[in-house]
């Protein structure tokens, strides 16, 4: 399997605790390779394209759109994401919690430290997160849909 399959296949995932809300939210998420090309006039672009093809070093980008399609609002509803074991994910957005425990623990990057194999411990990094999440300031209305994304580096 390629990392591009392995990494679209991983991105697709929902966490346990998403699963059972999902009834009433749809969630759906795209990945994108980042690349930075240089126009006629010599000027830098960015453009997505399709990640079929991923190489280390890529910068991705995941984008997660969501739909309420139940019949009431949703209050506090959280949009959780599993990162792809090939990702290293920007935590840099104020408004999503990261996990570096599988879900278990949630707060920003800077919160976690890991146990390290001599029995110390270590500041946790990009490369530990497991779990993405953001929480919906405000309820979401029957119908209402959004997108949120985040940014990661294929290694």
């Amino acid at each position: 399997m390629t990392i591009a399959r392995w990494l679209c296949a991983l991105a697709t995932l929902t966490a346990p605790s998403v699963a059972i809300a999902q009834q009433a939210m749809r969630l759906d998420t795209r990945m994108f390779v980042e690349r930075v090309t240089t126009d006629i006039n010599g000027r830098e672009r960015r453009v997505l394209s399709n990640a079929d093809r991923i190489a280390p070093g890529d910068q991705l980008v995941f984008v997660v759109h969501w739909r309420n399609e139940g019949s009431n609002p949703a209050k506090g509803f959280a949009i959780t994401k599993a990162v792809p074991r090939g990702a290293r994910v920007d935590a840099s957005d104020p408004g999503m919690d990261v996990s570096v425990d599988g879900g278990a623990h949630w707060g920003r990057l800077d919160q976690f430290w890991l146990p390290t194999p001599l029995g110390g411990v270590r500041r946790a990094g990009p490369e530990d997160v497991t779990h993405v999440r953001w929480t919906l300031p405000r309820s979401a209305l029957p119908g209402e849909s959004g997108r949120l994304s985040y940014r990661a580096i294929a290694r």
